[in-house]
């Protein structure tokens, strides 16, 4: 197995983080992959806000729903990336939506999100993406302007615990040739 798919088949997502900062150079790391990720005519949609300010941490957790179960890693991790969007800007060309899909920044950024947990899965550290919360009330946190959407959160830190894999399904099961 190569290292890549090492990497990409060792990852989980971590609910449980260890008391331990997470080194500047390993943060750089992540946030170079983000740089590098491909996007829609090299838009380059994405900005990050690297939260480890623990009062922020404490008023993302609000935002969560009750049953989210990221509600205690969300302040526990030492960094959250709150990975946000420009609109308007992934997918349209002249201003205006070019494909059937519209806007792609959900794609591009779920391309800049998996380079970033695969960075951090690299690096010994654990990471889990976090989507159910209220994304316009972590927007105002945040502080970004209407031109922007905060589209995932991104726990990290060292695992407290290892964990299994969770089972998957066969590739014959999803995959097709020449029609579906």
């Amino acid at each position: 197995m190569t290292e890549l798919m090492s990497i990409i088949k060792g990852r989980r997502s971590i609910r449980r983080y260890q008391d331990k900062e997470v080194p500047e150079e390993y943060l750089r790391q992540i946030l170079e992959s983000i740089q590098w990720s491909p996007s829609w005519a090299n838009t380059q949609c994405w900005e990050v806000v690297v939260v480890r300010d623990h009062s922020i941490k404490e008023k993302l957790k609000e935002t969560l729903t009750k049953t989210n179960p990221a509600s205690k890693a969300i302040v526990q991790a030492p960094v959250v990336l709150a990975i946000c969007g420009k609109k308007k800007s992934s997918g349209f060309y002249k201003g205006e939506a070019s494909t059937k899909f519209g806007d792609w920044i959900m794609f591009d950024l779920g391309i800049a999100t998996q380079s970033a947990c695969l960075t951090a899965h690299s690096l010994g550290l654990g990471t889990v993406i976090v989507g159910l919360f209220d994304h316009d009330k972590a927007a105002n946190i945040l502080g970004l302007g209407e031109d922007y959407e905060v589209v995932v959160l991104i726990l990290v830190g060292y695992p407290a615990k290892e964990t299994s894999p969770p089972k998957r399904r066969e590739i014959a099961d999803f995959t097709h040739y020449d029609k579906f």
